[in-house]
């Protein structure tokens, strides 16, 4: 029997449900969690004594830049950083040579002075700067100013890029998201060429303002020909039938990231589409910007997610969660606590086309 994800808003948390449960009943077991990976980080991050300005000020003497990563325990995406990016030697190269790397813990408790001079625990700084996602890798200049910011698990050439762009000191010279259009038009296609046709998104929108008691919260893709994990957003993620019935909940709209096209944005600005995803700094494509009905952006990714984050992300707009819980980790882990308090197992890790249980390996 296939398990199936279906979100039903219960208090603050969405639940996600199998079946519906016999009255009375009481789970027989605690769900199963799968695709947590724990992450060991490398011995040449910067031991630092978490004095983010004394931090910035070394860095500057040293010729170098600091680059702030936010991550958690058994997180997977921040194990793929390790493994397939910092495991790759011009990325490390560039890292050890251009950068002091500073790790910290978005649930951690040691004590940090911000870039602001204020004193925080990390979890406490991790939500002062919304940091909504791990690993998520906060590029700063030598006046401690955030020159890059990259939310969530990015693949190594765009990890690359970013190291460069930033390494070069090229935010005075070029947009980022021009810098990595030019690295990658060179670069072997595997897409299609064309965008994928969804039933679900609306055609011929130029008007994305919100309106009247029954508007919907917006859903923006961005997206581009020829783009691989285009494709994989659309087989492996939105074809699960649970994000499609998230979706549904949404106004969905897509568009051409580099179209010269003309749009009323949501809050009521005339601009071509290409303009507006630059005074938006989404930087890749697909990226998905979230709106709640009034019109006010909520959450935006544009990083390799699976089906369970991208499920949460479209249930804690659409349920509210947001107005509740600014943090979409901690949001998460509510999700999470309940799916297997039902006997419910869960896999953070998972795209649709694969099983919800991890194969067991038998020695």
């Amino acid at each position: 029997m296939t398990i199936r994800y279906i979100f039903a808003l219960t208090g603050l948390f969405a639940a996600f449900a199998l079946h519906a449960a016999t009255p009375g009943s009481a789970p027989a077991r605690t769900g199963t969690y799968y695709g947590a990976k724990a992450a060991e980080y490398p011995a040449w991050f910067k031991e630092s004594f978490l004095v983010l300005r004394d931090d910035v000020k070394e860095a500057a003497q040293a010729n170098k830049r600091v680059l702030l990563l936010f991550n958690q325990d058994n997180c997977p995406y921040c194990s793929a950083l390790v493994e397939r990016n910092l495991s790759q030697r011009e990325i490390e190269a560039t890292m050890r040579k251009k950068f002091d790397v500073i790790a910290m813990n978005i649930w951690g408790d040691r004590e940090v002075v911000g870039l602001d001079g204020k004193s925080y625990t990390e979890k406490t700084y991790a939500a002062a700067l919304k940091i909504q996602f791990t690993p998520s890798l906060l590029f700063l200049d030598e006046s401690g100013g955030v020159v890059l910011r990259l939310n969530g698990y990015v693949p190594p050439p765009r990890m690359q890029a970013a190291l460069d762009w930033v390494a070069g000191r090229m935010e005075k010279k070029t947009a980022f998201r021009d810098f990595v259009a030019e690295r990658e038009k060179d670069a072997p296609r595997q897409g299609s060429g064309e965008m994928i046709a969804q039933d679900f998104f609306l055609g011929n929108v130029t008007d994305l303002r919100r309106a009247g008691p029954n508007a919907k919260p917006l859903a923006v893709f961005f997206e581009q020909k020829d783009c691989p994990d285009c494709e994989v957003l659309h087989r492996r993620v939105i074809a699960d039938p649970d994000v499609k019935q998230a979706l549904a909940k949404f106004d969905n709209v897509r568009f051409d990231m580099w179209s010269r096209d003309t749009i009323t944005t949501p809050d009521g600005k005339r601009l071509a589409v290409r303009d507006w995803v630059r005074e938006l700094g989404v930087n890749y494509a697909p990226g998905i910007v979230l709106f709640n009905p009034a019109g006010k952006e909520v959450i935006r990714w544009e990083s390799s997610f699976r089906v369970f984050h991208t499920l949460g992300m479209f249930d804690y707009v659409s349920s509210g969660g947001y107005q509740k819980e600014p943090s979409f980790q901690r949001y998460l882990a509510g999700v999470t606590e309940h799916i297997r308090e039902q006997g419910r197992d869960v896999n953070i890790y998972r795209y649709a086309d694969e099983p919800l249980a991890m194969p067991v390996r038998h020695h």
